[in-house]
């Protein structure tokens, strides 16, 4: 007789352009359609993965998107000295299908995804946040990042970076080359688009 019980879980690794920054992929959501990034081991309390996460003496940066995990380590670590061991707790955690994030807890300390269009969003705004959302997402996400609309103002954007773009040596590139010029071709009335640090 076979015993019926949690799926088996199974991660990969894949490198992003940050070599401080590996993405950790399930064959499991995790948190479906968002992401959220903990900088730091203090913003990590409506997230038990992130907090056992920052257990690691290595782990520096934790960013959770809907089917991956990319973790940012300190300088002095390899990652090669270290997947196995995060492969091995990821895979036991999510198949004991422990709590990821527990919304309730996010609610009060984390505003919701700001790429979302409002209501009173005015028309530059929206097709902004539409671009973001529909073109740069996708994108960053293969990255192990995420990119967030912060505010638009006399024609300047200004995005905070999450994940594997935290930091990232090729970001500024990407953030210049790639979303302003992208930006700027398909909304006019947008002049620079600009980082916020966190």
């Amino acid at each position: 007789m076979i015993k019926t019980g949690n799926p088996v879980i199974s991660i990969y690794t894949e490198m992003t352009p940050n070599p401080e920054t590996m993405k950790f992929v399930a064959n499991k959501l995790l948190y479906p359609g968002k992401s959220i990034d903990f900088p730091d081991v203090e913003n990590a309390k409506p997230s038990p993965l992130a907090t056992e996460l920052f257990g690691f003496p290595f782990i520096k940066a934790v960013f959770i998107a809907s089917n991956f995990v990319t973790l940012t380590k300190t300088p002095e670590t390899e990652w090669n000295d270290v997947i196995p061991t995060i492969r091995q707790f990821l895979k036991e955690y999510l198949e004991e299908n422990k709590v990821v994030i527990n919304e309730e807890e996010i609610a009060t300390i984390v505003p919701e995804s700001s790429n979302m269009v409002a209501a009173d969003d005015d028309d530059v705004v929206k097709r902004i946040k539409e671009l973001l959302e529909n073109y740069v997402k996708p994108a960053v996400e293969m990255d192990g990042g995420a990119i967030q609309f912060k505010s638009y103002s006399d024609g300047v954007v200004n995005l905070m970076l999450q994940g594997s773009c935290s930091g990232c040596p090729s970001s500024m590139i990407t953030l210049k080359a790639g979303i302003e010029g992208m930006m700027k071709r398909m909304i006019p009335e947008v002049k620079e688009v600009v980082a916020e640090a966190e």
